[in-house]
């Protein structure tokens, strides 16, 4: 086998493989003498059929299949013999015999894995968020338990702020209801910010089985750029007025919650401890992200385009799955893979980063990583210890929390090589309530 390597590009390259097709013909022909043991063909008894017969028969195929893996060794052969890593997969092409060869020929088109410099860390600076869960935290997510247990009571008096209206309505504009600007008992608690303020106001002051039409303009920003600062004009019927309440803070409030005595002081103390949770791990999240940023802004690589089409592909499949779960159609539907393209990069650029630096710097998850993060994963459920043994039951479901622990392994070491500045960040700031 003679190769020859050919650079095409920064990351691409060709190999040129000539094959003799002496050893072709003689690996066709032994396999023919053993097909021909057993080959039934009509006419001659099972293994009897002459040669000449059997080639004519199972020739083609048999050599279509040998060279096909002639292909595929000779290709594996040369790129271990040239010490290359190949990044996705090659592109054969057959060439054309000169003359009276006596050679099969033919080249590979491939990218290869490039070198990857993660860059000197030490002048790089990383935010790390850091935020307090105070008595003043718990109260808010106590209040946020009592608003979304809260129950109402039909009144026979005019809408105000709070309550809870069942409506018909139907907005047009220059005479015409505009697409998605009418609905019958739709559902509208006011004051919580669902509709616009200039819609809410309209409906404040009507009673039960009251009409009432008012005039208002949607705002220059508003999502529906069809509708943007235009003007609208609304007919409202009022269907049901009903008043809220919230639950009490109590014994039964504490139960509600799964507090078996009703301990309210217990339920706060639960509370505090789920929002400590939740802070940490947005608070980790946001770190990583702040790390994960600072590594591909500070990496320098060419990233094989081969691996970025094989990410598209997957993305690509993972979006339609998600349509198919919402009962979207996507039979016939192709999604653009230009949607797709800037997200694979950034997952192929960071795989390469990270799998550099768990090499280099021995990163790997350890079990009991592993088995902390599976934990956490199931402390969330009534029975954890059968998610645990569930996660536990296959090697490809540790496969997600072993990548977080690998990941959290390159975060805390990158932190000890870069600039870290904490950096005070509210409650709301967090929980993006601002």
């Amino acid at each position: 086998m003679q190769v020859n390597l050919e650079t095409l590009g920064q990351l691409e390259r060709r190999l040129n493989i000539v094959v003799p097709f002496a050893q072709i013909d003689g690996e066709v022909s032994s396999r023919l003498k053993r097909v021909s043991r057993t080959a039934k063909i009509q006419g001659f008894r099972p293994g009897k059929a002459p040669m000449r017969i059997v080639e004519q028969f199972y020739g083609p195929q048999v050599r279509e299949e040998v060279l096909g893996e002639t292909v595929q060794r000779s290709f594996s052969q040369a790129v271990s013999e040239q010490n290359l890593r190949v990044a996705g997969y090659p592109r054969f092409e057959p060439v054309a015999a000169e003359g009276e060869s006596t050679d099969f020929t033919f080249s590979a088109v491939f990218e290869v894995y490039p070198e990857v410099q993660v860059g000197e860390l030490s002048s790089v600076e990383i935010e790390n968020p850091v935020t307090a869960v105070t008595e003043a935290e718990v109260d808010k997510t106590v209040d946020i338990l009592r608003k979304q247990r809260t129950s109402f009571k039909a009144v026979e008096r005019a809408a105000q702020e709070g309550d809870r209206v069942i409506i018909d309505f139907a907005g047009k504009i220059d005479g015409e209801v505009f697409e998605g600007g009418s609905a019958q008992n739709y559902s509208v608690w006011l004051g919580q910010g669902q509709m616009l303020k200039d819609f809410e106001a309209g409906i404040i002051g009507a009673k039960e089985g009251e009409t009432k039409a008012f005039d208002m303009t949607f705002p220059e920003d508003y999502h529906g750029k069809d509708v943007a600062g235009k003007a609208v004009s609304w007919e409202i019927t009022v269907k049901n007025v009903a008043e809220s309440a919230l639950p009490e803070l109590n014994e039964d409030f504490a139960k509600m919650l799964g507090i078996e005595d009703g301990d309210v002081a217990k339920m706060r103390d639960e509370v505090k401890k789920n929002v400590e949770r939740e802070v940490s791990r947005r608070l980790k999240v946001r770190t990583k992200e702040a790390v994960l940023q600072a590594l591909i802004d500070n990496a320098k690589f060419d990233v094989p385009n081969a691996l970025i089409q094989l990410e598209v592909g997957r993305l690509q499949q993972q979006a339609a799955n998600d349509f198919a779960q919402r009962g979207i159609d996507v039979a016939n539907m192709q999604l653009p893979a230009e949607l797709f393209i800037e997200q694979a990069t950034r997952r192929v650029s960071l795989g390469l980063i990270l799998a550099e630096l768990v090499k280099h710097h021995n990163l790997q998850a350890k079990p009991e990583q592993i088995r902390a993060i599976v934990e956490e994963f199931a402390e969330s459920y009534e029975q954890p210890e059968d998610v645990v043994k569930w996660y536990y039951a296959s090697r490809e479901r540790l496969e997600g929390p072993e990548a977080l622990a690998t990941e959290e392994n390159v975060v805390a070491w990158v932190k000890t090589q870069a600039k870290v500045v904490d950096k005070e960040l509210s409650f709301d700031e967090l929980m993006g309530n601002k």
